[in-house]
């Protein structure tokens, strides 16, 4: 009798909507040949936990109360939650395991996205800031804590995941809000500009909206500054290589936007930026170290 009810139980449903994008569609290297080997499986774990998460976020047939049940059950699955429903969490319950590092990067992510999944609107930089502190910020700590590397960095690493969240915000503008009527624009620029949100639904962006959109790249490049102080304070080489190409790529996107409309066409890195980056971002990390792990 156990052994036919355990051949007949129906698995539980699956909490994650995975959207079937990956680490290849960001516009930055995610646990690449410059992280150590033994480490690399355990950076695409917290990436694709955090992916699903934010596929679930984005999930535009899921209502605000369903994204928020499922993300919270990612959360408790994370903390030892019986149950096959989020594989994800559960891959990723097994790397804080094997590597000791804290779950909290993780319970951030999740905090973002189930804050995505209910606010739509960011009224000055200072709340689409906080925004990051939960939605970008962890993954760089993720990446620093399982290095070993001091806690001194962090706020480099802060300043370019918030920069790099920034770019994505101003790259998928108009989709966010034609999809998902999401706006990270902050609204005080935009009634500063004498425009509203409606200005996203465009073909191509008006003079008003691009004072806006470069207002918020020079906030961004500021931190983009901020954050060439990383791969400097950072001892294990592959991701100090790996941090000085993140940085030189958010300089190479920052000035993509400037020149290219992102209503009008997708503003994207090429190869040739990433090949590029890479090269800039090895050259700078060469440097005598104490220590080179």
């Amino acid at each position: 009798m156990t052994a036919l009810a355990s051949e007949t139980r129906v698995a539980a449903p699956a909490v994650e909507t995975p959207s079937g994008k990956g680490r290849g569609d960001e516009n930055f290297p995610v646990g690449s040949f410059l992280i150590r080997k033994d480490l690399r499986p355990h950076v695409h774990a917290f990436y694709r936990f955090a992916r699903n998460a934010d596929d679930i976020a984005d999930n535009p047939d899921l209502s605000a109360d369903d994204k928020v049940r499922r993300l919270a059950r990612m959360g408790e699955v994370l903390e030892g939650a019986a149950g096959d429903d989020s594989p994800a969490a559960t891959a990723m319950r097994r790397s804080l395991a094997e590597t000791g590092t804290t779950a909290q990067h993780c319970h951030d992510v999740l905090r973002a996205f189930t804050l995505d999944a209910t606010k739509l609107r960011y009224q000055d930089w200072d709340d689409l800031m906080e925004y990051c502190r939960y939605s970008a910020s962890p993954v760089g700590r993720q990446l620093l804590d399982l290095h070993g590397e001091s806690r001194d960095t962090w706020l480099a690493s802060d300043a370019l995941c918030s920069a790099l969240q920034v770019l994505n915000h101003l790259q998928d503008c108009a989709d966010d809000y034609r999809n998902l009527d999401r706006v990270y624009l902050p609204l005080d620029l935009m009634g500063e500009a004498g425009i509203g949100v409606e200005a996203l639904t465009a073909p191509k962006s008006n003079p008003s909206l691009r004072r806006v959109i470069d207002r918020l790249l020079d906030s961004t490049d500021r931190l983009i500054i901020d954050a060439g102080k990383l791969p400097g304070g950072i001892a294990a080489r592959g991701l100090r290589w790996e941090s000085a190409t993140i940085v030189a790529l958010a300089g190479r996107l920052s000035r993509r936007l400037r020149r290219r409309d992102p209503l009008a066409t997708r503003v994207a890195l090429s190869k040739g930026d990433f090949a590029a980056a890479l090269l800039a971002g090895i050259v700078r990390g060469r440097r005598p170290r104490s220590t080179n792990r």
